[in-house]
């Protein structure tokens, strides 16, 4: 019987760690993700716009950040 309670203490000190390094290992990849490919914001914006040719007005990037945001 005792055996049994070490297999099971085994199994949850295996989960707990497990769950552990999971977490930090996802946290770590996902700040990795937004360091590389930030949120589109205002600047980028304009950037697209005058890319195409075109003069936005502040209307138009409000527009467009408010779509943004409604869509995440």
């Amino acid at each position: 019987m005792e055996q049994f309670w070490f297999s099971i203490a085994y199994v949850l000190i295996g989960l707990l760690v497990g769950g552990f390094l999971g977490f930090y290992f996802t946290r770590k990849k996902f700040e990795k993700e937004i360091k590389e490919n930030p949120p589109i914001n205002e600047k980028m914006i304009r950037a697209m716009f005058l890319q195409m040719g075109r003069k936005p007005s502040e209307a138009q990037i409000k527009q467009i950040m408010k779509s943004v945001n409604a869509n995440r």
